[in-house]
């Protein structure tokens, strides 16, 4: 149950990000439901070897090029389904960003967790 929850609560955050960055755009829930799922499948399987083949990198930038592989995950799901259409790095940087933030919110709002 908590998975199922876990799951529309990012299918919202990805309706809320519509409205804060513009050039962001999902063409239904149905859509936002997907998204949500292959973007789970891409920062679970692929993010990790991500994160291992640019350490280097991440470690000369303290640790900021995370948020540059979270824009490019973020942008590639974008580039794998249509109805979810990002239109540039920077829209995926602050999307990615802006969702993280929602998501984060709503799941503490909703289920009452308190990660900080």
């Amino acid at each position: 149950m908590s998975v199922l929850l876990t799951w529309l609560i990012n299918a919202l955050a990805l309706l809320t990000i519509t409205y804060l960055v513009p050039s962001i755009h999902i063409r239904s829930f149905g859509t936002a439901l997907i998204v949500a799922i292959v973007l789970g499948l891409i920062n679970t399987f692929l993010r990790p070897l991500l994160v291992l083949l640019t350490l280097p990198v991440t470690i000369l930038t303290l640790g900021l090029f995370i948020l540059v592989m979270n824009a490019l995950c973020f942008w590639l799901c974008a580039s794998l389904l249509k109805g979810f259409e990002v239109s540039g790095f920077w829209s995926a940087f602050f999307g990615s960003i802006l969702y993280s933030i929602v998501s984060w919110l709503l799941s503490a709002l909703i289920l009452g967790q308190r990660n900080f």
